[in-house]
């Protein structure tokens, strides 16, 4: 399976853009805070996608998967601690595009373990 072609990956690979757009609005001094923490998560997401398909067996890419959802849930909250502080106002896009995400990667893990079995 090529990790590009799967949707759930390619639009991680836009989160991961728009993310890294929004990390350009907080002040300076979050440069290595919550920025360097908010973009590290988004590249997790669609990095853990493209590693877990490249392993040998299902159950890695499984794995990987999860620590995917990992990183997509903890974005999220980031995401919270930053409006919260008042660094953020409408988030609306990005926590429907998370979950949608996250919705993505649970059906493919869900599918795969029907592969598995």
């Amino acid at each position: 399976m090529d990790y590009k072609e799967l949707v759930v990956w390619q639009r991680s690979i836009q989160l991961v853009t728009d993310i890294y757009q929004l990390a350009r609005t907080l002040p300076k001094e979050e440069l290595y805070a919550l920025s360097d923490q908010m973009k590290r998560c988004a590249v997790s997401i669609p990095s853990n996608i493209a590693e877990g398909s490249g392993r040998n067996t299902t159950k890695e890419f499984i794995q990987f998967l999860y620590i995917a959802l990992g990183s997509a849930s903890e974005l999220e909250t980031q995401l919270i601690i930053g409006r919260n502080i008042g660094f953020f106002q409408d988030l609306d896009y990005y926590f429907k595009e998370i979950s949608e995400i996250r919705r993505m990667l649970n059906g493919l893990i869900n599918a795969l373990k029907k592969k598995e079995m």
